[in-house]
């Protein structure tokens, strides 16, 4: 199994966590994605095709934007034994593509980037090794880029929202109506401000100590009470916190039973 990340410059840093490549097969087949307000650009270089699983069995391309999502679903790692993707900051992926169009959505790449989309994948196995792969994703970026410019409201917003500030408070701050900070947050971010710091609270509980008090995590991140965060996590991941096993190296992805 290889596991490749690469950092990106500083062009892409504000926007961008990483460029990651990884090849192998894990012990497990099925697994549970949770959400995590972030979105993705993923390529299937095992094949021409990404799958997730929800109510439904879904399908598209092979390479695709993964929008900032609210609810988990399920892929077969099988089916993605060698892919290449792009973990963007919150709100780091507007310079690429419209948030809202993907909201909470997969959408195949050359629906939003067009031809650009459509020949990423070929343009990707014609390098020779991973490290090429992810230099050469990091340069498209670069040039498929509309502006990387940094909007200090938005990563005020974004920042205080993952630090646990109220909405209202951070509409205070900025000196927006309710109304244009919720429009903006969501053209800019994909999801509504409340629902986005739920999803980023909710990721705060998985960043707590294994040794779960519960009561003391959910005074500590401002659940009403222990019912309250209970109830929140069950929503984003699927199932209760005690029954929460994720993989060792990906709090974000759980193994399901086959």
């Amino acid at each position: 199994m290889t596991f490749i990340v690469r950092r990106p410059g500083p062009k892409l840093a504000p926007f961008v966590e990483s460029l990651w490549y990884f090849t192998g097969e894990l012990a497990h087949r099925r697994e549970r994605v949770l959400p995590s307000g972030k979105a993705q650009l993923l390529v299937n270089l095992h094949e021409d095709e990404l799958r997730w699983y929800d109510d439904r069995a879904n399908r598209m391309a092979g390479a695709g934007f993964m929008g900032a999502h609210d609810r988990p679903f399920a892929i077969d790692t099988r089916e993605q034994r060698a892919i290449v993707g792009v973990s963007f900051r919150p709100g780091g992926a507007f310079p690429f593509v419209d948030p809202r169009e993907t909201s909470g959505l997969h959408v195949a790449l050359e629906d939003v980037w067009g031809r650009e989309g459509r020949v990423l994948r070929e343009r990707l196995l014609e390098e020779r090794t991973p490290a090429a792969m992810l230099a050469g994703l990091e340069s498209m970026l670069v040039d498929r880029a509309r502006r990387l410019t940094v909007e200090p409201a938005i990563a005020f917003a974004v920042g205080a929202l993952e630090e646990g500030a109220r909405v209202g408070a951070v509409v205070d701050r900025l000196g927006m109506t309710p109304r244009r900070f919720i429009r903006t947050f969501e053209e800019r971010v994909g999801l509504a401000p409340k629902r986005f710091a739920r999803v980023r609270r909710f990721q705060r509980v998985l960043a707590a100590e294994r040794a779960f008090d519960w009561a003391a995590i959910a005074a500590e991140l401002g659940y009403s009470d222990q019912a309250h965060l209970i109830h929140e996590f069950a929503l984003f991941a699927g199932e209760t916190p005690t029954a929460y096993r994720p993989r060792v190296d990906a709090p974000n992805h759980v193994p399901l039973r086959e």
